[in-house]
């Protein structure tokens, strides 16, 4: 990282991009949060009153106006909150198949420029964890955060003459988490449009992970864990962690220089360059997925930086996603193999993974093959060769052409599929996205997936 703000990590994966006024104060409490939400949803009503009074003098409106003042209304609400609320609006953006593109815009800010929190909630939170102020622990430490996004805020600091970065949680964030989410189903409710079964499952799986992602103890001893198996990959560096200077809610990690995907993008690098770090981003994704069987499941360009020396810097461990069997051999046994050809198995396999219901009538169950048999090939496409160049825009187009069919069709109104689709195929997508902002082409049979041809 170099000292232009723009330049530094986030406390979950963010750039800033300029810095936001500091908040003095957040709401900690149950009450407050709620109080919070509860006058966020009046002035969504009110949005709803204000768009369909207007529609009655124009019939032919449509709903951008009104997306662009609730995406506004909720960001703002939740950017104050911040926590697991803030940190699903972030996802959310990532996911854009899922929201209008009012949202999306929105809450992708939520990955670079959350306000931060002022200097003295951060002292108190390291006298509660450490017992002490910052500038007792370090030699040299920065009041002023250089990042802040959803779960907490990056300052720089000094020790024996290490550049360090230390990474704090905003108070009350990791003991909100199931009222915040229950707060914020109806929000998601009504931008997503899910049935209330497949919100549920959804929602579930996010609390999760977000569980362990706000335990820091638990990310800095994952954090050591992979870096420390992924030690040997080419062109991939990460950061030392520091666990005497951590606690459940501060890591102390080195400072890694380094420019974010956007900046590196800037400098016009070679094809070469691009591919390089194309490379070790899918060989970092591949390897854990298929020799570790539990994946970096955050994979916004946030969480990456590009180093002087053209290599790829990881520098967030907080979301993980391990892999049962019962769902890694039928679903890459289906990406990586000619089992698609076969239909019987192919069912079966589907059935595994409950994209096929015993209760499915013979029409559903073709339906739902057909279906998902296109889903899957178009997902195996980078697998098919042993190279594939990511810059083409068919196969992105093919993707989200699929993904918006998919989403107008009642049969998906309710949950298909097991709950490790949510963060698996969010993984693995993130990744094509980045790659194809890279334009990188890259040798994709370095790590393979493990198969079984027969269920």
């Amino acid at each position: 990282m170099t000292d232009n703000k723009k330049d530094l990590p986030s406390a979950d994966g963010g750039d800033l991009q300029g810095a936001a006024p500091e908040q003095s104060s957040m709401p900690t409490t149950k009450t407050e949060r709620s109080a919070k939400f509860v006058k966020t949803g009046f002035k969504i009503g009110g949005n709803y009153i204000k768009h369909y009074s207007k529609k009655l003098f124009n019939p032919d409106m449509d709903k951008s106006q009104l997306n662009e003042d609730n995406a506004a209304d909720i960001y703002q609400s939740l950017s104050e909150l911040k926590g697991s609320a803030l940190k699903v609006a972030q996802m959310l953006s990532m996911d854009k198949n899922l929201l209008p593109q009012a949202y999306v815009d929105k809450f992708t800010q939520s990955q670079y420029n959350a306000p931060p929190l002022s200097g003295p909630l951060i002292v108190q939170t390291f006298k509660k964890y450490f017992g002490k102020n910052p500038d007792k622990i370090y030699d040299k430490f920065n009041i002023r955060s250089t990042n802040a996004a959803s779960i907490g805020q990056v300052h720089q600091a000094e020790l024996d003459g290490k550049k360090l970065a230390v990474k704090i949680q905003y108070p009350g964030v990791g003991d909100s988490i199931s009222s915040d989410l229950k707060l914020i189903k109806p929000f998601a409710f009504r931008m997503l449009g899910m049935s209330e079964k497949e919100l549920n499952v959804y929602m579930s799986e996010v609390e999760e992970r977000l569980l362990e992602e706000t335990d820091y103890e638990l990310e800095v001893r994952r954090s050591i864990e992979f870096s420390t198996a992924c030690a040997n990959l080419d062109n991939v560096v990460f950061p030392k962690y520091y666990p005497e200077l951590s606690s459940k809610r501060i890591i102390t990690m080195d400072w890694l220089e380094g420019k974010h995907l956007k900046e590196f993008l800037a400098t016009n690098p070679s094809q070469e360059l691009r591919n390089q770090i194309g490379q070790a981003l899918w060989d970092f994704y591949n390897f854990q997925q298929h020799e570790l069987r539990a994946v970096h499941a955050d994979p916004h360009p946030g969480n990456f930086m590009i180093t002087p020396e053209g290599k790829l810097g990881v520098i967030d461990f907080g979301c993980i996603k391990e892999m049962p069997e019962d769902f890694y051999y039928p679903f890459f046994s289906l990406t990586s193999t000619n089992l698609l050809d076969n239909k019987e198995e192919t069912i079966k396999a589907f059935r595994l993974l409950d994209m096929i219901r015993k209760d499915d009538t013979p029409a559903q169950i073709e339906f739902y093959y057909t279906q998902f048999k296109e889903m899957i090939s178009l997902f195996a496409m980078p697998y098919i060769d042993d190279h594939f160049d990511f810059s083409q825009t068919e196969f992105f187009d093919k993707l989200f052409a699929f993904g918006e069919r998919l989403s107008k069709m009642p049969e998906f109104k309710q949950a298909r599929g097991v709950k490790h689709f949510i963060y698996v195929n969010r993984t693995n997508f993130g990744l094509y996205n980045i790659l194809h902002e890279l334009k990188a082409e890259v040798k994709t049979d370095t790590f393979k997936p493990h198969v079984v041809l027969e269920y």
